[in-house]
Formats: structure tokens, C-alpha cells, sequence
């Protein structure tokens, strides 16, 4: 047993610790823990925050990341962005206190919430240099901008100022900059600044990134789009998944004093007659007062709330990048790579984890200068931030790694993994609070709700990825029989015509006979900001063809503006449907529209869709879903595109595309 003196001497030696002083001896937690990441991290968390700052003002980010070396070990940072500014008396407290933010406690998406980033740069440069950093910081219709030097006193995790001015900055009308010295290396490669700069461009194509390293090269990723997204406004919790603890918490907090009054005012999507559902569900009068919530009673309250049906939540609480906007941020960075397909991204319905709404996006790039013998490209982001480290911990990757991608056209050994092939993956998860594995914010939890949510979108993605792959295969294969036919039967026709000395014979009942398909082209051009599109079907087959033909338009900013042949019906100003002519054998027919109001990259590859007619005998068209019976795969008609959840059982089924080609190669 100790003895009562050492007992003593122990609870005296006892104090509190501030959050500054626990983070400097624990930088590792907030990702400050190699020279490689520290000097990454501190340019991250600026900005990630001018990023922030931009968005909510409703400005178009224009920022500047500057990297100078000063000795083998050192480097000067600076970042500058045009954003609104920070008030003169809020500067020591944003720049010189951890723990000191507006956007923690608000249910709504942002890049930053716990308020350590930026503080937390200042205090690992102080450590590591011993210099102070310089904010200056300009608002709106002010005559001058304010600048300081500044340092943390860690014991008291207080703001130290050692340096307070006015200046001129004529040069902005409003923004901040914030320069500091930090021991670190600077590196190039996956894992540089450089690329978290450059995958940021992609999911903020509203943005205006300059890039100038240690060398004085300068790189600048321009804007691909004007447009902002859209901004997130602050809700209320969600209950779907709510955890018990959260739940009492709140009940202790409430302001409300009945149950129903609680359910109906401190949480999102409850209506009266829902909260009704959730007390008769649990078992509780409506107008039980909040003071008598106990534990066995909140108990009951969480398992009523999962047993009542309860609105998904909703999405204005994120700002997802959107299907257009993923398109054009990967077309304008990766355009020197020039990839032959962006599959459709998708982006999934919110759905809500201990009462936290999040959606998953996904977008597939797949071919040109990717390189096919290496593992796909991975490009992972929370809250439009490219997470850069701890890949194999991520859920992002847990759910890659558990996608058969062989069924999508990639190669996977053993059907788990990371999978091989010319293709970049992106996903992208919004929420009003990621759950990060650390504070170091650089991968994603495994839980189960967000895992489920990625799997889906990565399947559905995938799914477009194997329909492109298929068709270019099909209509590969055809292509070379078509090219063949039409130039070696020709030549040794006209030989033996020579030889023989008579007229060369009419071969296109021959090669009908050979061909015995019905072959459908299109083109799309695009000038002076309207697309052109031409539909060409062969009748290669020998008898005469009648059928009906489909193509599906961009749903967003469509206008159809001309056509050669008037569509037989518009369905949703998207869906057009052409009843053809007969066209006869050998014959050739062609369609041609205009659109008007999209941009490039919006449309340049058609699905065309074909029905009443087999589809075995149709190459370069898909089968309107519902109109055929294939192999025992029903195809339900939803509008004119396939666009239902499958199964993971579902998915393993032989897939139409690849029973038609085996059709027809029979």
C-alpha cells in the first residue's frame, strides 16, 4: 500500500491541462507528425478555410499558395484568398486558439468545424521555428487592412500578439492572408502539395487555385465553372440512427417541455402526426414532460424512433458537387490525360448516421493515358477535401476493395482488392459531420450506414462503366467484320471481274447476307454552343426493317431546337422516340437533331435504344428496357433507362449486353 505522504504528494502534482498544451505534445493526432505532412497540413487547413470563407460570402474563391525555402530545413508559407475578411477583433482568437470556431455545433456541411486547423498550423510552426506568423486581413469598405504577428501561449491556450498595424492593401477590396515558418519538406509525387491542390480543383471547379513551389515554378488551376454551389443551411438533428447518449443530451437541453413539443421542434422531418407514431410506438404519452425522461424511458423513445417511418433528410443541409459540375472538374484537370469515357457520376439520395445526414457521389474516368497495368487511381474526399493519407483505413476503400469490379470490366484478382485498369475512381462524401478516423481528418470511419451508401453508388457507376465496355467491344468486333466485308469482297470481286473480263457484279445482296445486321452510328460535334447529333442506321440485313428507335437527352439546361424527322413522342422534353420508316434492304437512313443551352462536355455520347425489332439483329443500340425478354432477365421499364437498385445477388446474373453478344456471334 502507498503510504499517505506519496498519496499526498500525487494529487498535488495533479493539474488541468489545456487543449493547446495536450496538442503540442500530441501533434501526431492532427496530422502533424512527419516534416512531409506537417508542411502539406499547413497549407490544407488555410485553405480549406479560405475555401469556406469564399463560400459562404458568395464569392468565387481566387487563392494563392506561395512556398518559399529558407535553409535545408525551413520554408515560408503563404496563402492568400479574396474571401470577406476576418473583423479586426476576431483575428487573435481565429488565428491564436484551438477550439475557437462558429461551425461545430451547426448541423450543416463545411470543410472545417472543430476550429483547430489554422490555429493549430500556428502553433507547429511555432514549435518548429520559433518564429511568429503574420495574418493580415481585410473587410469589405475598409480604408486599411490589419495585420499582425502572432504566437500561441500554449498554458493558457491564449493568442500572444506581438505585432498590431494598419496597412494599405489597395490592391483587394476584401481577404486574408496569413504567412508562417515551418520546418517540414517540401516532396512531389501522390502525396504532395501540389496534388492536394490539384484534386481540390477538381471538386471545386469554382475555384482559382495559384501554385508557386520552392523552385518558383508556377502552376494555376483555373476555374471550369461560375457557378457556386450551393449553399448549406443549418438544420436540425435528424433521428434516423440517433445514439442514446446524443438522445439524453438533448433532452436535457431541450428548451421544450412535453415530448411531442421535443420531437416536433428539436429535430428535422418530424411532423405532429409523426411524433404521434413515435410516442404510440414507444410506448409514451404525448405529453410527458422532459424533466421525468429517464434512461429506461429515453430507451424507449430511440427504439419508438426506429420503428416509425420517418422522411429521409433533407439535402439542403449539404452541398453536394452534383452530376455536372464532378464531369466538368474531372474534364478540366485531367484534360492532358485525355480519358476516352467519364462514366455518369452518380450521386445517392442524403441518407442520416446518428442523426447526421450525409450523400455519396462517385464518378468513374476510365482509358486514355491511364496506365492499365497499375491499380486504379483512388481520389478520395469529405466535405469537397481530398484525403491524401491513410488510404487502406478508409471506408472509401473498404468499399472498393469489396466491389467485384471483374463484372465492371476491371481486372481484380480474386474478385477482392484494389482493382487494376486504365480508370480513376472518385468518390465523395457530404455530411454535416464526417466521421473522421482522427482529428488529423484524413479517412473515413467504417460505418456501416456510409459504407452501404458507397457500395451503391460505386455498383451503379460500375454498372455504366460495363455498358461503355461492352458496346465498344461489340461494336469493335463488328466494325473490323464491316471493314473487311466492304473492302476485301469488293477487291476480289472487281480481280476476278478483270480476269474473267465481265462487269463487276452489285454485292450488296451479298454482303447483307454476311453482315445480317442492322448497324446504327452516331456522332455528336459541338460549335458555337449548339450540338449537333446524327443518328446513321445500315439496314444490312435482307429483308426490309421497321422499328422504333429511342435516345435518352442531358437532363438539365436541354433545349431541342431542330430535328430532321419529328419525333413520334417527347417524354419530359428528354426522352425522344422515332418511329422509323421501313427501310429496305441495303438501304441507309439518317437523323439528325440539334440542342442548344449545354455546355461541351454535357453531351458527347448518345444512348440510343431500339424496340420492336430483335435485338440480336441490331448492333450499336441497346434494347429499350421492358421490350425484351432476354435469357430470363426482365427488364422493367423505368422511363426509357434502367435506373433501379440491383442486388448483390441480381448483379451476379449474366447481363444482357453480354447474352447479345453471344447471340449474335452464334
Amino acid at each position: 500500500m502507498p503510504s499517505k505522504t506519496t498519496t499526498t504528494k500525487t494529487v498535488k502534482s495533479q493539474k488541468d491541462i489545456s487543449v493547446s498544451e495536450f496538442f503540442e505534445k500530441n501533434r501526431q493526432i492532427l496530422g502533424f507528425d512527419s516534416p512531409v505532412k506537417s508542411l502539406l497540413m499547413g497549407v490544407k487547413e488555410a485553405v480549406d478555410n479560405s475555401l469556406d470563407a469564399c463560400e459562404e460570402a458568395r464569392i468565387l474563391p481566387d487563392i494563392l499558395v506561395e512556398i518559399s525555402k529558407m535553409d535545408q530545413k525551413e520554408y515560408k508559407v503563404t496563402i492568400e484568398d479574396n474571401g470577406p475578411g476576418i473583423p479586426s477583433a476576431a483575428m487573435p482568437n481565429v488565428f491564436g486558439r484551438l477550439l475557437h470556431g462558429s461551425r461545430f455545433h451547426a448541423v450543416r456541411q463545411s470543410r472545417g468545424q472543430q476550429g483547430i486547423g489554422i490555429s493549430a498550423t500556428v502553433m507547429c510552426a511555432q514549435i518548429t521555428t520559433g518564429k511568429p506568423a503574420t495574418a493580415r486581413s481585410k473587410v469589405k469598405s475598409a480604408e486599411a487592412a490589419k495585420e499582425i504577428d502572432i504566437i500561441i501561449d500554449t498554458k493558457k491556450n491564449t493568442p500572444v500578439i506581438l505585432r498590431e498595424e494598419y496597412i494599405p492593401w489597395n490592391e483587394k477590396e476584401s481577404g486574408t492572408r496569413i504567412t508562417f515558418y515551418m520546418s517540414g519538406r517540401y516532396i512531389t509525387g501522390k502525396q504532395s502539395i501540389y496534388e492536394y491542390l490539384r484534386q481540390t480543383a477538381i471538386v471545386n471547379p469554382h475555384a482559382s487555385l495559384t501554385f508557386i513551389d520552392p523552385d518558383g515554378h508556377k502552376y494555376i488551376f483555373e476555374r471550369a465553372t461560375n457557378e457556386l454551389p450551393p449553399q448549406s443551411k443549418e438544420i436540425k438533428p435528424h433521428p434516423d440512427g440517433i445514439e442514446l447518449g446524443t438522445l439524453m443530451n438533448m433532452v436535457n437541453a431541450s428548451s421544450e417541455k412535453s415530448l411531442i413539443k421535443f420531437l416536433q421542434n428539436d429535430f428535422s422531418r418530424i411532423s405532429e402526426r409523426v411524433a404521434k407514431e413515435i410516442c404510440s410506438a414507444a410506448g409514451i404519452t404525448e405529453t410527458t414532460r422532459l424533466s421525468t425522461m429517464d434512461l429506461e424511458k429515453c430507451k424507449q423513445l430511440q427504439d419508438g424512433i426506429g420503428k416509425v417511418k420517418i422522411m429521409a433528410p433533407q439535402s439542403d443541409c449539404l452541398s453536394p458537387i452534383g452530376e455536372n459540375l464532378i464531369r466538368k472538374g474531372l474534364k478540366h484537370v485531367l484534360s492532358d490525360i485525355k480519358p476516352e469515357y467519364y462514366a455518369p457520376p452518380i450521386t445517392r439520395d442524403p441518407k442520416s448516421h446518428s442523426g447526421n445526414p450525409f450523400l455519396v457521389e462517385v464518378g468513374i474516368v476510365y482509358g486514355g493515358g491511364l496506365p492499365s497495368d497499375q491499380q486504379v487511381q483512388i481520389l478520395r474526399f469529405a466535405n469537397r477535401v481530398p484525403l491524401l493519407y491513410q488510404q487502406g483505413a478508409c471506408a472509401i476503400t473498404k468499399a472498393i476493395e469489396a466491389t467485384d469490379w471483374r463484372r465492371y470490366g476491371l481486372e481484380q484478382r480474386g474478385g477482392t482488392g484494389i482493382p487494376y485498369g486504365p480508370a480513376i475512381i472518385l468518390v465523395h462524401i457530404a455530411s454535416t459531420k464526417i466521421p473522421f478516423t482522427s482529428e488529423a481528418k484524413e479517412a473515413v470511419s467504417a460505418i456501416p450506414q456510409i459504407q452501404e451508401e458507397i457500395t451503391l453508388a460505386l455498383k451503379a457507376c460500375g454498372r455504366s462503366l460495363r455498358t461503355h465496355l461492352n458496346k465498344k467491344e461489340r461494336k469493335k468486333k463488328t466494325r473490323a467484320k464491316f471493314e473487311i466485308v466492304q473492302v476485301i469482297i469488293p477487291l476480289m470481286a472487281e480481280k476476278t471481274a478483270n480476269v474473267l473480263g465481265k462487269p463487276i457484279p452489285d454485292l450488296r445482296g451479298t454482303i447483307t447476307k454476311i453482315m445480317n445486321v442492322v448497324w446504327i452510328d452516331e456522332s455528336i460535334t459541338y460549335d458555337k454552343g449548339k450540338h449537333r447529333a446524327k443518328i446513321t442506321i445500315y439496314n444490312y440485313t435482307p429483308k426490309n426493317q421497321k422499328f422504333k428507335l429511342h435516345t435518352v437527352l442531358p437532363k438539365e439546361g436541354t433545349s431541342l431546337i431542330s430535328y430532321s424527322l419529328n419525333p413520334s413522342e417527347v417524354k419530359d422534353d428528354i426522352k425522344l422516340t422515332w418511329d422509323l420508316p421501313r427501310i429496305a434492304s441495303t438501304e441507309i437512313f439518317e437523323i439528325s437533331f440539334e440542342l442548344n443551352g449545354l455546355d461541351k462536355e454535357a453531351y458527347e455520347e448518345m444512348d440510343i435504344y431500339v424496340s420492336n425489332i430483335n435485338p440480336v439483329d441490331v448492333m450499336g443500340a441497346d434494347p429499350l428496357p421492358g421490350d425484351w425478354d432476354l435469357q430470363g432477365v426482365n427488364f422493367t421499364e423505368v422511363g426509357m433507362v434502367p435506373d433501379v437498385e440491383i442486388s448483390e445477388e441480381e448483379d451476379e446474373e449474366p447481363d444482357y449486353d453480354e447474352t447479345e453478344e453471344d447471340l449474335y456471334d452464334e
